[in-house]
């Protein structure tokens, strides 16, 4: 509903697992990797422990999706599976050809013919189990025996358990220690931290398309990042709730009020707000008890003559463009500069018509950002002009996925060479927005899905 208002491609925030949207933050991209490098060395059970919504369902895309194609992986999504049918379970995933009403020996047998098989072909094969932390401990038990598979040097078998936090307190029982032993890697997925949430967010919103300024205020990341608890799929949820409340607004900016609204809308906000009662009571109280002390104190003092400042009319806040920030060795524009321009969108247009038809195709730009709509793109550039050369800021029209979308570009530069030069002397508030190249021979064929 909102992704032409902000100038998307694709949702930016759905839950589904999808590995174009992988986060390598937080201590995600290192997982990935020790993940591999632990599956492909062949050696015990790994264990991967993290709380619901944390992204292990992801990081087991992402696993399936890097391991090399030597690695053949079985995916058990059913947890609840009873012992005497977790070899039933995981022949059928390797359609093994087993004879009916075959029993749990003919079944092992099958299963380590294959192995073998794979083994001699120079193949592995990998178990992935998920939501581990509900398999009985008596089918856990069983799958330990599978990683007795092994010839003189190597597993047969890999095993990864995906599970909750309650899987270590299932693997600290006595019963099941023999697998507990086994485990040789285990890794915890924690709560994603403030800043590491603004970049998750920001890093979504690109993935899905979006080019311009950061859509989510200081004060909103925090509000969201407070209430997610580090969570992805709950930062997720309303990341995308608190956009489509801005959408509704039609504002360009998530503010924290946005995010409020899309708590309020969350099935966990109740559940977030319960045990806050007493502590906001009791700040309450302490409030109240520190303004009063701070009136008498007030009315104790001898009075002063003072000048009363004059009250500013509430507005409503609209904030698309960066913040003003000036780098060294930018040229700058004066803020006056934007008010000799009565429509700095609509003279860019006609300057950048004329630029593009005598530029070289081969000649290369910077994209900075874009947007969906002209009053969104103009803040921009209103912003914009604040640290680069306004002559410098060129404005195409387009589509995206047959919507109107337009392009803010800086520069024009004879190779990517000297624009990747131009680009790092950006002010650092413009980087950070991880503007690209973008040859005048692509932009040409963009705009001609105008006409």
């Amino acid at each position: 509903m909102y992704y032409a208002h902000f100038g998307l491609k694709q949702p930016p925030f759905k839950i589904t697992p999808n590995t174009e949207f992988f986060f390598s933050g937080g201590n995600r991209g290192a997982i990935l990797d020790a993940l591999i490098y632990a599956v492909t060395s062949g050696e015990g059970i790994i264990k991967v422990v993290g709380e619901v919504g944390s992204g292990k369902t992801m990081l087991c895309r992402m696993l399936q999706t890097l391991l090399p194609e030597k690695v053949e992986s079985v995916y058990l999504a059913n947890p609840s599976v009873a012992p005497e049918d977790i070899l039933h379970a995981i022949a059928f995933e390797l359609q093994l050809k087993l004879p009916k009403n075959a029993d749990r020996l003919q079944v092992m047998q099958a299963l380590q013919s294959y192995l073998v098989e794979r083994h001699a072909s120079r193949r592995q094969v990998v178990i992935f189990v998920e939501e581990a932390q509900g398999m009985p401990l008596a089918t856990l038990e069983e799958i330990r025996l599978l990683s007795n598979l092994e010839t003189k040097h190597d597993k047969l078998l890999q095993i990864v358990l995906f599970g909750q936090p309650e899987l270590d307190v299932n693997l600290n029982e006595t019963q099941i220690r023999q697998l507990r032993e086994r485990i040789t890697h285990s890794f915890n997925l924690g709560p994603l931290q403030e800043s590491e949430i603004d970049e998750y967010i920001i890093f979504r919103l690109r993935a899905a398309g979006y080019y311009g300024p950061h859509l989510f205020s200081k004060p909103a990341i925090r509000l969201l990042s407070k209430t997610a608890q580090g969570l992805v799929r709950r930062v997720n949820i309303l990341a995308d709730k608190a956009m489509l409340s801005a959408f509704s607004d039609n504002v360009y900016q998530v503010v924290p009020k946005h995010v409020r609204a899309a708590i309020k809308d969350s099935e966990f906000s109740a559940e977030l707000t319960r045990p806050q009662k007493n502590k906001h009571l009791y700040f309450g109280m302490v409030a109240i008890l520190i303004a009063g002390l701070a009136i008498g104190y007030l009315l104790n003092l001898k009075p002063t003559p003072s000048v009363l400042p004059v009250a500013k009319a509430k507005t409503q806040p609209v904030i698309s463009a960066p913040p003003v920030v000036v780098a060294d060795n930018t040229s700058v524009v004066n803020a006056d500069a934007v008010a000799e321009h009565k429509d700095i969108l609509k003279n860019r247009l006609a300057a950048t018509k004329n630029w593009l038809g005598q530029q070289p195709i081969s000649a290369v730009s910077i994209q900075l950002m874009g947007g969906g709509s002209d009053q969104q793109i103009k803040q921009q550039l209103e912003s914009l002009v604040m640290q680069v050369e306004l002559d410098n800021l060129y404005v195409y029209r387009t589509r995206v996925d047959g919507k109107p979308f337009l392009t803010i570009l800086y520069g024009s530069f004879i190779n990517r060479d000297e624009a990747a030069h131009a680009m790092q002397k950006l002010p650092s508030a413009l980087r950070s927005y991880h503007p690209q190249l973008r040859t005048i021979g692509g932009i040409l064929e963009e705009t001609k899905q105008l006409q």
